[in-house]
């Protein structure tokens, strides 16, 4: 779900310059490709709902699918205004975007997406990607309801609630930086590695990315495959590494410190709630 999530930032980023109709369902296409090929390359052609059991207990029920494409073809229209300050373009275009749901699923994903497609079409963003769609989810609530706001005619308020999420994110990213960084110093007297080893580079190659194999590390680390057995086994020994395959052959090792830390970043921003 990560490497799709990512593979559909990159899609809209990439796609920014044009974004119309086949752009959208690019991004989408990213998204959803590898597990639900069936609702990809196309609008939704079934009636959807958001929340509850039927239509007539759900939050929200979108329009019928036989209007999405020309709804679609209405937002992309919309996107392309240059009478409208970008930051509050891009905000309406994302609840009339949710408000549609043009899909049978991932809208929430695709959505956020074109925020920050958005952001780079008009150079608001430009080496750095606003971290708006992380501070979105930390309230989901406030954020459910700025959208029934903006579909009962206040778009006001969605404005007003993607304002603030960028500070909401980098204040939780802030906290799972210090985090790592106390991680970082505790390893250290842990391991207490030699300057420049390979045990040493290794720690700091698993704060990056947890989840290891022997292999992983040789290529990583352009050593020998002795070496890179021995700077596993020393992060082993110090509790930073835990193996997690059991097996002899294809062994996998994890920090688990690292897996916690991040966990508690995506819980602080709602991803174990909307998707």
């Amino acid at each position: 779900m990560i490497v799709a999530n990512t593979t559909a930032m990159n899609r809209a980023l990439e796609l920014a310059d044009r974004l119309d109709e086949g752009a959208i369902i690019s991004i989408h296409e990213a998204l959803l490709g590898d597990t639900n090929t069936e609702w990809t390359g196309h609008w939704r052609t079934d009636q959807v709902r958001i929340g509850g059991i039927s239509v007539h207990s759900a939050r929200f029920v979108p329009p019928h699918h036989d209007r999405v494409p020309a709804a679609m073809t209405d937002l992309v229209g919309f996107v392309q205004r240059i009478d409208l300050p970008t930051f509050e373009l891009a905000a309406v275009a994302h609840a009339q975007f949710e408000t549609i749901h043009p899909f049978p699923d991932g809208n929430g994903r695709v959505g956020r997406s074109l925020i920050h497609a958005m952001l780079g079409n008009r150079r608001l963003s430009r080496k750095v990607t606003v971290p708006v769609s992380a501070g979105l989810l930390s309230d989901t609530e406030a954020y459910f309801g700025s959208l029934s706001q903006y579909r009962q005619g206040n778009p006001v308020a969605i404005v007003e609630f993607m304002a603030g999420a960028p500070f909401v994110a980098i204040s939780n990213g802030r906290r799972l930086a210090n985090d790592l960084r106390e991680l970082d110093e505790d390893w250290r007297v842990r391991l207490k590695p030699r300057s420049g080893s390979a045990s040493q580079r290794l720690m700091e190659v698993v704060l990056r990315q947890p989840a290891i194999d022997a292999s992983h590390v040789r290529s990583t680390l352009a050593v020998a495959q002795s070496t890179a057995d021995n700077a596993i086994g020393q992060l082993v020994d110090a509790g930073i590494l835990t193996e997690i395959s059991g097996y002899r052959r294809n062994r996998r090792w994890v920090a688990t410190e690292v897996v916690s830390a991040v966990d508690a970043f995506a819980k602080r921003a709602g991803r174990d709630r909307v998707s």
